[in-house]
């Protein structure tokens, strides 16, 4: 995936590449085949994390249309299936809170404590594999910096005490460090792009998933206060 990326970028061909990677020296090889790694990674969890949060928000848009159009939330079985999604997930921990101290006057509260819980365990779900992407969108450049220093420093050490050194001599050293740094920046380039998108739309869930929670807790004490002035 990197090489075609480079190919493409720069119109190279693959023999251009390997022959570049090829001039590069030890490390310069081993951080190229890391920031080969890193890529496919990116990307990988990029694509998971996009469908993830596609399926859960529809699971929660089919969820909170079924809610919907139910008279009664509290009247709903505890026992929800986790397949419904978050939005399940949430009403499934407040029901089951509330039934347990339903006998108490503090029942509405042990809901709304149980969807708090549930909101900061469901958030975390949503930011998963977030830092992974972080971390390789900041230190895809640094490693590739760090193979590129690494590689110019060699190859001017090799020449150092070459009374006929030329540019020549210098220049296929230096082409392999710098590849190092445009396989970096490859890497990083794509994946801030993905890890801005993402972290929008999961902020975006969370605000939907807090949403959400206010609402169920009030209608969960309006059914509450609906049914003591019945029993009143």
């Amino acid at each position: 995936m990197l090489i075609n990326l480079l190919q493409a970028s720069f119109n190279m061909p693959l023999a251009g590449v390997l022959t570049y990677f090829a001039q590069s020296n030890t490390a310069g090889k081993v951080i190229v085949l890391l920031l080969v790694a890193f890529s496919f990674l990116a990307w990988t969890v990029m694509f998971g994390k996009r469908m993830d949060l596609a399926r859960m928000r529809t699971q929660n848009l089919k969820f909170a249309n079924r809610l919907g159009a139910t008279d009664s939330v509290l009247v709903i079985d505890p026992a929800l299936p986790k397949a419904l999604g978050p939005y399940a997930e949430l009403t499934r921990n407040a029901l089951t809170a509330y039934h347990n101290a339903k006998s108490s006057p503090h029942a509405v509260s042990h809901a709304e404590n149980a969807l708090q819980r549930a909101v900061t365990n469901i958030s975390l779900q949503y930011e998963s594999r977030m830092v992974v992407l972080g971390s390789i969108v900041s230190g895809a450049p640094f490693l590739g910096l760090l193979g590129t220093v690494w590689g110019v420093m060699d190859a001017f050490g090799a020449i150092s005490t070459d009374s006929t050194a030329s540019i020549g001599a210098l220049a296929p050293g230096v082409s392999g460090a710098l590849l190092t740094t445009v396989a970096g920046l490859l890497v990083a380039i794509p994946s801030v792009f993905g890890y801005n998108f993402l972290l929008t739309q999961t902020k975006l869930m969370i605000t939907e998933l807090e949403n959400f929670a206010s609402s169920l807790a009030d209608r969960i004490e309006i059914e509450r206060a609906q049914q003591n002035d019945h029993g009143a």
